[in-house]
């Protein structure tokens, strides 16, 4: 019944919707953008399926909302990216697949055609706590605590100059970025004595990081009809902690094909090293096809 109830809401959402919305609005100085998808996968077993199988449900919703402003040399850009996924499966219980909540502010003042300054303020954490499964002495299935909303969070700031060659490619190059990384009632993520997690004491629940260098690189393009590449590279160096095994590294990649105005096709991952939070390199990956809805007041640039 649940199951029915579930679908039942997504395809009243699927087809409520009006897939892409494009109105142009040239007396603003402003571009807006939002996105809205919707995921969900769905299967089901009779007791005597010989084949074997796991009853599941599950969903990933995501939204993007992008605001651009630009007025002579001067231009402020938002960037709201949030997504969260799960999987119910027989058995196990509700996982999550997905979990995201990044906000980015950036004001700017043009230099060149080419080069501006600019001044920005950003923020990623997650919605809900976070788990790892390990099998017990006895093979029985642990639930350990690994993170939390706020637990961790980073909030960087950054000062410096913007390189953006062409309307789908930028650079931000910042020799000051402070950055403040929380971790709510450290405590709980304590495994062994003396551990710091995600770089912070346990008994602070916070850790600033005042004089930094930070690297962005953004990249958001069709390369085909019907067809977008966008990634983002991030690389964070403390100048007081500076060799190379400190440096923070994260590229986040994303590969879109638009099958119509409703459906789209989703490929994509990121990959992290952070030492603060492991020694080794850490991925996800995933892949979705779901509903869309998509609106925005200007025609992209070909």
């Amino acid at each position: 019944m649940k199951n029915l109830v579930f679908l039942s809401t997504a395809i009243f959402l699927f087809f409520s919707a009006s897939g892409q919305v494009i109105k142009v609005d040239s007396t603003t100085h402003w571009k807006k953008y939002i996105k809205v998808g919707l995921n969900i996968n769905q299967a089901s077993f009779s007791s005597n399926w010989t084949a074997g199988g796991t009853n599941s449900i599950g969903a990933v919703a995501v939204v993007h909302w992008v605001t651009k402003y630009k007025k002579d040399k001067t231009s402020w850009d938002n960037d709201v990216d949030l997504g969260y996924g799960y999987v119910n499966n027989e058995g196990q219980g509700f996982r999550k697949t997905l979990d995201r909540f990044y906000l980015d502010t950036k004001f700017g003042h043009e230099l060149s055609k080419k080069w501006s300054t600019y001044a920005s303020l950003n923020f990623l954490s997650q919605f809900s706590k976070g788990f790892k499964y390990e099998d017990d002495v006895n093979g029985v299935e642990q639930e350990l605590l690994i993170s939390d909303i706020m637990a961790p969070a980073f909030i960087t700031a950054s000062f410096g100059f913007e390189y953006h060659p062409v309307e789908y490619f930028k650079v931000r190059i910042s020799p000051l970025s402070p950055r403040a990384t929380i971790v709510n009632d450290a405590q709980r993520f304590v495994t062994t004595v003396g551990s710091m997690p995600y770089g912070v004491d346990p008994n602070d629940n916070g850790r600033f990081e005042w004089y930094a260098f930070q690297l962005t690189a953004d990249f958001k393009k069709d390369i085909a009809k019907n067809l977008n590449l966008k990634f983002r590279y991030l690389l964070f160096a403390n100048y007081e902690t500076f060799e190379a095994k400190t440096i923070d590294q994260r590229l986040e990649l994303k590969l879109s094909a638009k099958v119509n105005n409703f459906i789209d096709v989703n490929l994509g991952g990121v990959l992290l090293y952070d030492i603060d939070q492991d020694s080794g390199l850490q991925y996800n990956q995933f892949f979705t096809l779901g509903f869309v809805y998509s609106f925005q007041n200007y025609e992209d640039k070909k």
